[in-house]
């Protein structure tokens, strides 16, 4: 699967499509604000009409899950499922877009990374990293 994702200010899906606002930023903070994510996936045509699991983790420069103190790790979860459209060319990637909005949280300054993983399973580039400004 073909993954893109983009940090924004604000971002939304309407009808397959991907509304951005202050999108394409990786520097931050000190107060950390509302961001969002905006993802694109490019789902392979023999992958079409299958249940899929995707996680969102934030993760530290180590890769380690982030926690908000004494509480559970930085993370969303969800599932997703897309069809063959009629007349799409057997063999066609099939687009799938959604954005996850996350509220402010306290973090510390330093180097963080949203990353996903689709069905247990990840990749390099499905990877997005920013940093958060010393006060």
């Amino acid at each position: 699967m073909r993954v893109t994702m983009l940090l924004a200010d604000a971002a939304q899906e309407v009808n397959g499509k991907l509304y951005i606002l202050g999108g394409g930023w990786s520097l931050t903070g000190p107060d950390l604000p509302p961001m969002s994510l905006a993802i694109k996936l490019d789902v392979p045509w023999s992958e079409a009409n299958t249940a899929h699991r995707f996680e969102i983790v934030l993760v530290d420069t180590d890769g380690r899950p982030v926690t908000t103190g004494s509480g559970p790790d930085v993370r969303v979860d969800g599932s997703f499922e897309v069809g063959r459209p009629a007349g799409l060319p057997a063999g066609s990637d099939i687009d799938f877009a959604f954005a996850v909005n996350v509220p402010p949280f306290p973090l510390a300054p330093g180097r963080y990374a949203w990353q996903l993983a689709i069905d247990g399973d990840t990749q390099e580039d499905w990877l997005r990293p920013f940093q958060v400004r010393a006060q």
